[in-house]
């Protein structure tokens, strides 16, 4: 484990058993590809994208690991270029077999306060098609262990999406946060 693992596994101790928090590689991508096909709920993007994903937005994104170093859930995001204190989380998805244990929100955990070592982070957003209510608790269980609120509001309706009938999507906007600064290693 590299000393950038080692903090980012620190910062949230809540991991279920066996598992760790790990940046993700190209060689990943295929994993978050199933991963997020059969979760069923998310829109399934490309394979290329989730090369693409783990090589160009890998500092803003993570991975779960199992004992094998395999990926089994992941959280996709980046730092929006003009609002470069809000992370923007793309998708999050965790393996059917590891379902129900607080990986989700371990993850998400750990992304933002690996991201917050970087970027003076203040604010996260996802979007969530209503009736998701996984993600809905998972993103509003967030802002309770923060501290802070959530506003809502559609970002794109209905007719924005040019490949037929598809859900709103509502903007989940969480903040203010704080972060700490990190303890320097040593």
């Amino acid at each position: 484990m590299t000393a950038a693992q080692a903090d980012l596994q620190a910062e949230f101790l809540e991991m279920p058993e066996g598992l760790r928090l790990d940046r993700p590689e190209v060689a990943d991508g295929a994993a978050l590809w199933r991963i997020a096909k059969d979760s069923r709920t998310l829109d399934l993007n490309s394979s290329y994208s989730y090369l693409l994903w783990c090589r160009d937005f890998a500092g803003t994104s993570v991975v779960a690991r199992d004992t094998a170093g395999e990926p089994v859930g992941f959280v996709t995001g980046y730092v929006r270029p003009e609002q470069p204190h809000t992370l923007l989380v793309w998708q999050v998805a965790v393996d059917a077999a590891y379902r129900g244990r607080g990986l989700a929100a371990a993850l998400l955990d750990g992304l933002t306060a690996q991201v917050a070592q970087n970027h003076a982070l203040t604010s996260v957003e996802t979007t969530i098609t209503p009736g998701n209510t996984a993600s809905e608790r998972l993103f509003t269980s967030y802002a309770e262990r923060h501290r802070t609120t959530v506003e809502r509001e559609v970002l794109f309706d209905t007719e924005h999406f040019p490949d037929g009938p598809h859900a709103p999507e509502v903007l989940y906007r969480i903040g203010p946060l704080a972060f700490h600064p990190s303890r320097s290693p040593g």
